[in-house]
């Protein structure tokens, strides 16, 4: 399937966003973007590192830079930081320039995921479970702003990847507006 614009994954960390973003960009032969590794590459710093050294607060600043060189790219594929809606402007150019499809999953398999790495900093205070609650709770409506949700807390790759390939047939075929937040 030949898709001429671009997909842009949001979600929380542990979701799939740069895995199935990956995959698919493979699929569909479309470049490939990660916000987190272009922050990484620009710094020459890992996320841990940078926010260890300068905050949370440089780390947006430099992610959504990112994001704003990235979204300029076209038919490409774009994963982005569980984090970066916080900015509600993002989203908004974001959603300008492509579908945006939210990767969700349940806070349990969230805690799952993401326990035995070390690589993400808001995470690495406190209990973590709490931690994954609350900012889930925290950024649950901004997510909200994607074109489609996808849980992806009972699927593999491959399933969450024939969801996308579906919606973008669906798209591609009605060739109307998405309508905001869409179940699936």
């Amino acid at each position: 399937m030949k898709v001429d614009f671009n997909i842009i994954l949001i979600g929380f960390m542990g979701t799939g966003k740069t895995a199935v973003g990956k995959r698919l960009a493979t699929l569909l032969n479309k470049d490939f973007y990660d916000s987190d590794q272009e922050v990484e590459a620009v710094t020459s710093m890992t996320i841990s590192k940078l926010f260890n050294k300068y905050g949370e607060v440089r780390f947006r600043s430099e992610e959504n830079l990112a994001i704003k060189r990235l979204v300029k790219k076209e038919n490409c594929i774009l994963a982005t930081g569980g984090g970066f809606i916080l900015d509600k402007k993002t989203i908004k150019l974001l959603a300008e320039k492509g579908i945006v499809i939210c990767l969700s999953a349940r806070p349990d398999v969230i805690f799952e995921r993401v326990k035995r790495r070390n690589n993400r900093p808001l995470l690495s205070k406190g209990n973590l479970y709490q931690t994954i609650l609350d900012l889930m709770e925290e950024r649950e409506e901004l997510y909200n702003y994607a074109d489609y949700c996808i849980d992806t807390s009972d699927m593999d790759f491959q399933e969450i990847i024939d969801k996308i390939i579906s919606i973008l047939q669906d798209h591609k075929n009605t060739n109307e507006d998405i309508p905001l937040s869409k179940e699936i």
